[in-house]
């Protein structure tokens, strides 16, 4: 009935009047364009692309490079002076940082705020052009200079380096574009433009955006950083210590194609001082985070103190790890689970968000997984990464190698479990972690529950009859839910765990390893204590970003105030 009521008005008023005027919110003017996933290269012997990258290594592993706290264009440096090593010779320094104190992150705060309108008015498609072209030079003239800073910082074999700080940062810049300029195209429905036009406009959010990254993706540095940029956001970007250097790479490049310095500040600073300092100005509007649980945890508990002093609601993007599972039917093809299981366990060091650390085997194909696993470990070469024989470098710290080798030494005294393989750690040099494969007695045990972050596999083998029950222990045994696959023949139960393994992960994989999501094919993310699962290499993740505002104009005179029913 209202429907019809307002049918009769608009009409009448249309009959009545001419449209007045143009609307004063355009559509944007974006050209059309389209995009592909950036090619991951060989690096073959001889290739271009080697020579290129081992000149490349050559020149960032014979020099310090000296990299400042950057606000606006101008440099910082404090005496907290931080050096940033190869993980897999950690005498070796390869980049000279500073930390930024609470004034220095203050003074950012105040240089964001201060260009944050400026910003959001350069056009849409002006800051795409800007992403396109920072992605072309990243994939041609930078390529080996982002590879080569992360293999040596972070200890990244080519291939993983490749995968990451080349192919996935570039898909990152590229596919985000291409979700802002879709986003644009959707407008609210004007069932007659004559008399009133609706429109949907993507404004940067009101306030600054945190960006804290992790060590173990050059590309995520990228985009927690740039995303909410390319929106229209000003930006503070604390890099981890361990990445610092591929970062700064990043953030120089964006800088050549045009991204003002007082848009995206690049702030190295200790943990807790930059924590506390941007969740306590009234104008913190959204954290993008990528890190460990209690620091999550943490901003999170700081935000919510500090709520009657904000402007509005920060928005809280995380993704926090997971302890992610392999589940094998008696039905899966063995190959597929020892190769896939290697991979996702072992690839850079166990040191991926999505890495399997647990697996669930059947004892009908325990003997011939098991043997598989062995003789596949066997093969893994660890060792520097300029080696390009090697399969695992170091892993990133200190910190690490401590934390990692103590799940080893639990392995090594618990009478739950066995260590079928691996087990050495060795920081002599750097921190290196042989490829270990424990099995245990007890599904419960903290070896197949706490998040380890390393090179360490471990194993229930259960009785066949048991594999629904398995199910159940793969989605409830962890508070994480990031990834998990699963291994099958049997159609039928492939269904049944599909379904009931729904909740147990972000990103599910069906007879292929849990690790390798890739932009826009796979976007990532998980829930429970792994995150926000905001989808990062996702359309919803570019538009997380967006505060939409939605404009109504009326074309016509107002001349009632009545409805027509009242006569």
């Amino acid at each position: 009935m209202l429907a019809s009521v307002r049918s009769a008005l608009f009409s009448t008023a249309h009959r009545l009047h001419a449209r007045a005027a143009s609307t004063v919110i355009k559509d944007a003017q974006i050209k059309d364009f389209q995009v592909e996933n950036e090619p991951v290269f060989g690096y073959m012997p001889g290739s271009p692309e080697r020579a290129e990258l081992e000149a490349a290594l050559k020149k960032y592993q014979s020099q310090v490079e000296d990299v400042p706290i950057m606000i606006g264009d101008k440099e910082y440096r404090t005496n907290e002076v931080k050096h940033q090593v190869m993980p897999h010779d950690h005498s070796h320094k390869i980049a000279k940082f500073y930390w930024a104190n609470s004034e220095l992150i203050q003074k950012a705060i105040d240089t964001a705020m201060a260009a944050r309108a400026g910003w959001e008015r350069v056009p849409l498609a002006e800051k795409f052009d800007m992403w396109l072209k920072a992605a072309d030079l990243m994939a041609t003239k930078y390529r080996q200079d982002l590879n080569a800073t992360t293999m040596l910082g972070q200890s990244k074999t080519v291939i993983q380096a490749e995968i990451d700080s080349a192919a996935e940062l570039i898909d990152f810049l590229r596919f985000n574009a291409l979700y802002g300029k879709e986003g644009t195209k959707w407008q609210p429905r004007s069932p007659d433009p004559n008399v009133t036009v609706n429109k949907l406009r993507l404004r940067g959010l009101e306030g600054f955006v945190a960006a804290v990254s992790p060590f173990n993706f050059t590309a995520i540095g990228g985009n927690l950083a740039y995303t909410p940029a390319m929106i229209g956001n000003a930006v503070l970007w604390k890099p981890s210590d361990t990445a610092v250097l591929s970062n700064f790479t990043i953030y120089k490049i964006m800088r050549e194609v045009g991204v003002p310095g007082e848009v995206v500040s690049f702030l190295p600073a200790d943990g807790p001082v930059f924590g506390d300092t941007i969740t306590k100005p009234p104008h913190l509007a959204a954290i993008n985070f990528t890190g460990s649980v209690p620091t999550f945890q943490r901003l999170w508990t700081q935000v919510g103190q500090n709520l009657p002093n904000y402007i509005g609601f920060p928005r809280l993007v995380g993704e926090c790890g997971g302890k992610n599972y392999h589940l094998v039917h008696p039905s899966a093809d063995v190959t597929s689970v020892v190769n896939g299981t290697v991979r996702s366990a072992f690839e850079y060091c166990g040191q991926k968000c999505s890495a399997c650390s647990r697996a669930y085997i059947p004892e009908s194909l325990w003997p011939e997984v098991k043997a598989g696993l062995l003789a596949a470990q066997k093969e893994l070469k660890v060792g520097n990464v300029q080696e390009f024989d090697s399969f695992m470098g170091a892993v990133i710290d200190d910190k690490a190698f401590k934390r990692i080798s103590g799940y080893v030494d639990h392995a090594k005294s618990s009478p739950n479990l066995s260590i079928l393989a691996g087990g050495k750690c060795d920081d002599s040099v750097g921190y290196f972690v042989e490829p270990t494969i424990v099995q245990t007695t007890d599904p419960t045990d903290r070896i197949m529950s706490e998040e380890i972050f390393g090179p360490v596999l471990s194993i229930f083998v259960y009785p066949d009859a048991q594999v629904d029950e398995m199910l159940t222990v793969a989605n409830k045994s962890t508070p994480f839910a990031l990834t998990g696959a699963i291994f099958a023949q049997d159609e039928a139960w492939l269904v049944k765990a599909t379904e009931a393994l729904k909740d147990s992960a972000g990103n599910f994989y069906i007879n292929d390893k849990s690790t390798g999501s890739v932009v826009a094919q796979q976007p990532f993310g998980g829930a429970r204590m792994s995150g926000t699962n905001d989808k990062a290499g996702g359309l919803q993740y570019a538009l997380k970003w967006t505060s939409p505002q939605a404009v109504k104009q009326t074309m016509v005179p107002l001349t009632d105030i009545k409805y027509p029913y009242m006569g």
